[in-house]
């Protein structure tokens, strides 16, 4: 077989052209009848929507409160009863007949009138340094305003100091009695120290009152 005579056929080609046109005329008859109007009218037609409600889930079931275990208490104890006391009764008592020995009243007691009770003796007065002391006013003279109290803001004071003098004239157990504040007491203690006093033989309780002011 010849293929480019096949080729140049003009049968073949007349098969073709008819069958494109035939394809055209379909498509033009279509378009007048109405069919690409009822294809528009297919598109246009209203889109049904519809709203999907959200599946909810179902709420969890509540907890279960386990109430708390029973509190075991111990179970009382037994009950004993007491032990029987069987209580012997005494027999009873015999009627007896004593003889009774009348005594002999005391004898009368002579009291004795009671005389005054005797007074305590009185406690010794306090004698004057200014008296037994012979160097009583040269010392009190020198005595100044205590630097100690000056350090310490004070302005003024006072102080009793007691001792006791001795036969031979020693002094001994100074003290001070009261005082406004312990360094007039000091100062006070170291002055009575310079004293010379004379003895009255026997002891004698000696009180010096001073009196501080800073001028």
């Amino acid at each position: 077989m010849n293929f480019s005579k096949q080729q140049a056929d003009p049968r073949r080609h007349m098969v073709g052209l008819s069958f494109v046109v035939v394809l055209h005329v379909a498509v033009v008859y279509a378009l007048v009848s109405g069919l690409a109007k009822k294809v528009v009218d297919v598109v246009r037609a209203p889109i049904e929507t519809k709203v999907i409600e959200e599946i909810r889930k179902p709420p969890p079931p509540p907890e279960l409160v386990v109430p708390p275990p029973p509190r075991l208490e111990a179970p009382p104890p037994p009950f004993i009863p007491p032990p029987e006391v069987q209580v012997q009764v005494p027999p009873p008592v015999q009627p007896t007949i004593t003889a009774t020995t009348p005594t002999p009243p005391p004898a009368p007691v002579a009291i004795a009138p009671v005389g005054p009770t005797p007074a305590a003796p009185a406690p010794p007065v306090p004698m004057s340094a200014a008296v037994v002391c012979s160097n009583y006013a040269t010392v009190m003279g020198d005595a100044g305003f205590p630097r100690e109290a000056v350090r310490q803001g004070l302005e003024r004071g006072e102080a009793v100091i007691q001792f006791t003098l001795g036969a031979a004239g020693d002094i001994r157990d100074v003290r001070a009695v009261r005082a406004t504040h312990p360094v007039f007491a000091r100062n006070s203690i170291r002055i009575v120290g310079e004293y010379k006093c004379q003895g009255q033989g026997r002891d004698v309780l000696v009180q010096v009152p001073f009196g501080y002011k800073l001028e």
